[in-house]
């Protein structure tokens, strides 16, 4: 009895330390196999609908990969930065340090990008920015945690400079918000148009998110400028196409713009926008499998068209991936995560690009017009526009 008592009693112990050998090792995985992603963008005012479009596609390209990104089970933790810059240290700071993320996501507004930056550099957080365009982010500002996945404000302003000259217009005017995108935006517009020849007769701005353009329209009609370039996004691209419509000026004078002119607002401007010309990294009517597979999926899970904001947010989830395969299941480590990011080649619905040396993206800008409900494909304006990164030092 004493033996099979002693047998029973080893064999329940051997069956135990199974059971803990197997379920320890299990539990220490799946601690393992989470990684928690910050998404800071706006849900609310102007870019609200750039905020959930970026959204949209991240979470896209999650679900396409089961769940998971390189093995990794996805946590959110999800902020509305309202597109107000001085919310957004604290925003960012509550995200890094309250909610512990392994990584932030954001922003459109380039303020609140600008803020978010400095967050990540001084805690040395993994950032990659699905949107906001200000130069000094892969510029003066670059980092080696510090990515993007869609452009800076100078490449589809420069390409669209080029355009408009080879379209024989001498003497153009610009409209823009005041602040960090639009200046730049104006600026990378008129060193392509000024170089090719042209000139720029006046800059026109006003403080975001203001939208009383009267003044301008007013301006611009008594000025008589061969072609006017603009920076609008969001709501405040809707009633400025509208308002200049509406005042006469599209049948006389013609408008360009960035592409966020006229991406997501199509539907919004009611007509106003047809024959509008834009330069921008995405079109509607692009042939790649990768972008129809996009669409198609896009539209079955959100019941709407995907824009380029879509697109960005999808490949930020992309790069991500890039990085966190590299880990190949272990621990999170953002230095070797960033390292693979770095030499990523993104196969997009924009088509495959590659990461410049300040981790902005190396991308053909189209030239696009408007017809009907898209932004049509008329052709490349720039291959493999690279930014130029002045004054990044990484």
């Amino acid at each position: 009895m004493k033996t099979m008592h002693n047998t029973r009693r080893t064999l329940m112990q051997a069956a135990i330390g199974v059971i803990a050998g197997t379920l320890l090792p299990l539990a220490a995985a799946q601690a393992a196999e989470k990684i928690k992603v910050g998404l800071m963008l706006p849900y609310t005012g102007t870019y609200a609908a750039l905020g959930t479009a970026i959204t949209n596609g991240f979470k896209q390209y999650v679900q396409e990969q089961g769940g998971k990104l390189g093995g990794y089970e996805v946590e959110y933790s999800v902020v509305d930065d309202e597109s107000d810059p001085s919310k957004a240290t604290e925003n960012a700071s509550k995200l890094v340090k309250r909610d512990n993320v392994d990584v932030l996501v954001g922003t459109v507004h380039s303020g609140v990008a600008l803020a978010m930056a400095k967050v990540a550099r001084d805690t040395k957080t993994l950032l990659i920015i699905p949107n906001a365009g200000a130069d000094e982010l892969t510029g003066p500002l670059c980092a080696p945690n510090v990515f993007r996945s869609s452009f800076s404000a100078w490449q589809p302003a420069y390409a669209m400079g080029k355009i408009v000259a080879e379209r024989g217009h001498k003497n153009v005017v610009t409209v823009s918000w005041k602040y960090s995108f639009g200046e730049q935006s104006v600026a990378g517009f008129k060193e392509a148009f000024e170089k090719a020849g042209g000139k720029v007769a006046k800059e026109l701005y006003l403080p975001f998110p203001n939208v009383e353009f009267q003044p301008f329209l007013t301006e611009i009609a008594s000025l008589k400028p061969d072609a006017v370039f603009v920076f609008f996004a969001g709501g405040g691209a809707v009633k400025f196409v509208k308002d200049y419509d509406a005042a006469g000026l599209k049948k006389s004078i013609p408008l360009y713009g960035s592409g966020f002119l006229t991406d997501g607002t199509i539907d919004a401007m009611g007509g106003s926008g047809e024959g509008v010309m834009t330069t921008l990294h995405y079109a509607d009517n692009l042939t790649n499998p990768k972008d129809q597979a996009f669409r198609k999926a896009y539209a079955l899970s959100y019941k709407a068209q995907p824009d380029v904001y879509a697109v960005q947010g999808y490949d930020a989830a992309q790069m991500l991936k890039t990085g966190l395969d590299s880990l190949k299941g272990g621990k999170f480590d953002k230095d070797a995560v960033a390292k693979a990011m770095e030499t990523a080649k993104i196969d997009s619905p924009r088509g495959a690009f590659t990461l410049s040396k300040a981790h902005n993206p190396v991308q053909d800008i189209y030239l696009r017009k408007v017809e009907g409900r898209d932004n049509k494909l008329v052709g490349v304006a720039e291959k493999g526009l690279a930014d130029p990164a002045r004054g990044c030092r990484m």
